[in-house]
């Protein structure tokens, strides 16, 4: 039977922040958050566990200062498994790790099959976690029991599971590679705001007009204003596909709108006053929205071979090249190099095509050192052979 302690107010808090203090080693360390419940995406449950101190749920509503916790941990290592999902929400009470060891990317780096939590822990401990409250509603309170057992299983053996995939990782000479990957996670820069995020509407992309994109606009921040301020996730409130029915259609009255049988959700009826005013805001405004938003992303791939065959030749060579030194070592070729870089640099390569060019230009796309070492001069020689085809094949064709 799992042992934890919860932590709600001061005096427990304090008491904790004692016994990690007092602990030994890493820090194992997640967090719970009410995706698809509420609006934030705030942390309703931190859980900490620590060799010689024990495991701790702490209840974040109830704590208003973390800084005496990260006072004590901050230097330390700390475990995560999947970091880049719970530093923000960390971040947002005053918690922040200096370095870390992600169970999950190390997991990855070693090409092992399934890398979810469960599945690492029955592979390297040969223990099975049940995962069936992972997509609950953390900012239920009380919290069941079997939840807090749940979240405390979740960190109980995050350390061991870092020790076993450190030594893997040491054996397969890849326990640099990891630290650099560790170090990218950790400051990794949060993405900026976007400058419509109405556009990440599911579906919009059906939508062909100006004035109809207007009115997914106006219901998409009615939705969003509303969901925030009673933090509830915009989706439980009217979902993606009935805002994106009701612009397609553009009911002229607040009946017709009331009368669509695609317009759907819990607030589509109790609120249809406040999705009405957005409608006729749709209908009226003058400021009419892009079909298109310029973009410095490479098209689609799948139009190169007709339209660029230069590119397509780079794209294609590079591609191959890339995925047989990701096989040889042992990882998803998503973790050699991101796919993205490899597309950017493909569409427009660097004047200087050379290793020495390669590595530079991928340098500024982000992508670390190791990943320079092992992909810079293959992908300049895969550029040079396709240059070599493209050439080629324009000489057979005149």
């Amino acid at each position: 039977m799992v042992e934890f302690r919860v932590v709600e107010g001061p005096e427990a808090f304090d008491a904790a922040v004692r016994a990690l203090g007092d602990g030994e080693g890493p820090i194992a360390v997640d967090a719970e958050r009410a995706s698809g419940f509420r609006y934030s995406q705030r942390a309703y449950l931190i859980q900490m566990y620590r060799r010689g101190a024990g495991t701790f749920l702490f209840d974040p509503p109830t704590i208003p200062d973390f800084s005496p916790l990260q006072g004590v941990i901050a230097d330390e290592e700390w475990v995560l498994h999947a970091a880049s999902q719970d530093l923000a929400c960390l971040r947002e009470v005053g918690l922040d790790p200096s370095h870390i060891f992600d169970t999950e990317l190390g997991a990855r780096l070693l090409g092992m099959p399934r890398v979810g939590l469960a599945s690492v822990v029955e592979e390297l401990l040969g223990i099975k976690l049940a995962k069936e409250h992972s997509a609950a509603d953390w900012s239920t309170r009380p919290l069941p029991d079997s939840w807090l057992t749940y979240a405390a299983l979740d960190v109980e053996l995050l350390v061991d599971v870092r020790d076993r995939l450190g030594e893997r990782l040491a054996e397969a000479s890849k326990a640099e590679i990891a630290t650099q990957e560790f170090d990218a996670v950790l400051h990794k820069d949060a993405k900026p705001p976007a400058a419509e995020p109405w556009r990440r509407l599911s579906g919009l992309h059906s939508i062909r007009h100006a004035r109809n994109l207007a009115v997914a606009r106006a219901l998409w921040i009615a939705r969003d204003s509303h969901a925030s301020q009673i933090d509830v996730a915009p989706g439980r409130l009217v979902p993606d596909a009935s805002l994106v029915a009701a612009a397609k259609a553009l009911p002229r009255t607040k009946r017709a709108l009331a009368d669509l049988r695609e317009f759907t959700g819990r607030a589509s009826r109790s609120e249809i006053d406040r999705w009405w005013a957005a409608i006729e805001e749709g209908l009226a405004t003058d400021d009419l929205p892009a079909l298109r938003v310029p973009s410095d992303a490479p098209p689609p791939p799948r139009g190169w071979a007709s339209r660029h065959p230069d590119a397509d030749a780079r794209l294609r060579l590079a591609k191959a090249a890339v995925g047989e030194v990701a096989e040889q070592m042992d990882m998803p070729v998503e973790n050699l190099l991101t796919p993205d870089h490899l597309r950017r640099l493909a569409w427009r390569p660097p004047a200087d095509a050379s290793s020495a060019g390669i590595r530079d230009a991928l340098a500024k796309l982000g992508a670390r050192p190791w990943q320079l070492d092992a992909t810079a001069q293959i992908i300049a020689d895969a550029f040079v052979k396709a240059a070599q085809s493209v050439e080629d094949a324009s000489a057979e064709a005149s």
